[in-house]
């Protein structure tokens, strides 16, 4: 056999084989006896190795690797299948062969479209860079902040909102409430000023501050270190004090354990209590802790206050005579009509098509957004005139970036001066304005792996990835400013400026449209591919704000500030 042909087998199995090197393979395993003999005396091999590897591996207490998932379109044909099995002696092996074919052929395959797609065009020609959205997301954390109330945060700590996952470190805040879920169960209610450092899923060191812990019977075992002392979790409710002077543990319900420290070894149950520094017998500080449901209800309320506020806001904010359209929060159920609060009135109404799903707006159940996560969810909105600038600003909240592009805002046809805004799979907020859609623009596409003609000349302005799978359900303030006259696309999330780009003379265009066009969807894609036509967003999208103007930096932020919920 020409060895060549062996040396390809083994390229594939160790996945470094190329794309036609693969084809040239696969051609010679359906066409050759001696290249089907050799494949799978390789792939036998391969299999014993693993296998020692693998028991080695078991003996020293490690886990096997976990299972491969493939896409089907990797497999042997049919003929080769049928060709193989039909000898009894090559069933078993064959099984075998084939998963390893079928692996390396997708481990080959979905790195040579990751490349790829490292070097995908946007519709300008520039190329797309930046992080590969194939890399594998990591959730990287011990606990999750589930609620806060009035909470500082120190100046020269990390701040967290609402949903944050919490890394290993310093958590330290001035002042307000947390209710803090570690993964493996435990809840802490911490009062400021405090200081924290997360250890791990069952850890976490107090080095000041008040706190109750909640501890179910899944999460036992569960740690708090404070004064030198580990206090150790047997199923039980307890609070603790630690200041610069004393520390303080007391039982509330069910038992713990004392390591460490003077009192190693004692065994605390429902009523007791120890000074793990400091003098016995001191100040009680742990009367009038807050419960789980004590931060909720000073959550509700202070929750109830700031929508309150955002309300009076937004009245102010609908006589802005720069807005072109306004859908802000919904606060009752209006049916299928999204009233447009602008000045334009209801000429600009949106209408929901499809299954568009009311949910919990950002300031909780007292208010609703749009979810759009099926494929025909959608807004249809006509928005007619000429601009000549654009702000577009909305609250929303991203459960997952499925497809390649996720709309926000798109014109249905493209057409001179309309607009798109999205964001792309990797995290990254997108804005682009079609230039002149008459030009025929040919880009290489690594989906299609093909040139294409792309709708004609305009530039996509990304900004810096701001989302990864650990902030889903989160919701965030994005707004994209396109200023002609300034020539500058700024884009902002949370009221942060996170990406600015000058417009240069070859993408400049000083009329700006809409006519019609989708909120959460896009209605008229001029390739038909699933991965290219199909945009909704799966997530929702609460108060979207249009303007024929390109906001400053401050009014930006101001509506961040005015309209952000609690814990924000």
């Amino acid at each position: 056999m020409d060895d060549s042909i062996r040396s390809l087998i083994f390229q594939l199995i160790d996945q470094t084989i190329s794309a036609e090197d693969f084809d040239r393979l696969q051609d010679a395993i359906e066409q050759s006896d001696e290249v089907r003999v050799e494949y799978l005396t390789a792939v036998s091999l391969c299999e014993s190795l693993s296998d020692i590897a693998a028991d080695e591996g078991d003996s020293a207490g490690n886990s096997k690797p976990a299972t491969v998932q493939t896409p089907s379109e990797f497999k042997l044909s049919d003929w080769q299948s049928n060709r193989i099995l039909a000898d009894s002696r090559w069933a078993r092996t064959f099984a075998v062969a084939s998963a390893i074919l079928i692996v390396g052929a997708a481990a080959f395959w979905f790195g040579h479209r990751d490349g790829a797609r490292q070097q995908e065009q946007t519709a300008d020609g520039r190329e797309a860079t930046g992080t590969n959205s194939e890399s594998e997301s990591v959730m990287a954390g011990h606990a999750t902040l589930r609620r806060s109330v009035d909470v500082r945060w120190a100046e020269k700590s990390e701040s967290y909102r609402e949903g944050d996952v919490l890394p290993a470190g310093l958590l330290q805040f001035d002042e307000g409430v947390a209710e803090i879920d570690f993964f493996c169960g435990a809840t802490l209610i911490v009062e400021g000023p405090a200081s924290l450092n997360v250890e791990s899923d069952w850890s976490v060191q107090v080095t000041s501050g008040r706190l109750r812990a909640n501890v179910p019977p899944a999460a036992r075992g569960f740690v708090v270190k404070a004064a030198g002392s580990e206090i150790v979790d047997l199923g039980t409710e307890f609070a603790l004090d630690v200041g610069a002077e004393n520390a303080h543990v007391e039982v509330i319900d069910g038992e713990i354990e004392l390591r460490g420290g003077e009192h190693d070894g004692n065994h605390l149950i429902t009523g007791q209590k120890r000074w793990l520094k400091g003098a016995d017998g001191g100040e009680d500080s742990l009367t009038g802790l807050s419960t789980i449901g004590d931060v909720r209800r000073r959550r509700d309320t202070a929750q109830s206050e700031r929508f309150a506020q955002w309300k009076t806001h937004s009245q102010q904010l609908r006589a802005d005579k720069r807005l072109i359209a306004y859908y802000p929060i919904l606060e009752s159920n209006s049916g299928r009509q999204v009233p447009n609060q602008s000045a334009a009135g209801s000429e600009r109404d949106g209408q929901t098509v499809g299954l568009v799903d009311r949910v919990a707006g950002r300031f909780g159940t007292k208010t609703s957004g749009f979810e759009f996560d099926r494929p025909g969810s959608r807004v249809r909105v006509r928005i007619d005139g000429e601009f000549q600038a654009f702000t577009f600003a909305c609250w929303v909240k991203i459960d997952s970036l499925e497809h390649r592009y996720n709309a926000l805002f798109m014109g249905d046809g493209y057409e001179n001066g309309e607009p798109h805004w999205q964001i792309r799979d990797d995290g990254r907020l997108m804005f682009s304005v079609m230039v002149d859609d008459s030009q025929d623009i040919r880009v290489s596409n690594s989906f299609d792996e093909k040139v294409v003609r792309d709708a004609g000349l305009h530039r996509v302005y990304f900004t810096e990835p701001f989302w990864d799978v650990s902030k889903s359900g989160q919701w965030f303030h994005i707004a994209s400013v396109y200023d002609p006259v300034g020539r500058q696309v700024v884009q902002y999330v949370n009221g942060e400026e996170l990406s600015r780009e000058a417009i240069v003379d070859k993408f400049h265009i000083s009329t700006l449209r809409i006519g019609p066009a989708e909120i959460g969807n896009w209605g008229q894609p001029f390739r038909k591919t699933p991965w290219f036509a199909v945009r909704n967003l799966n997530g929702a999208i609460d108060e979207l704000a249009i303007f024929d103007a390109a906001l400053t930096p401050e009014e930006t932020q101001d509506l961040y500030k005015q309209g952000r919920p609690l814990g924000y």
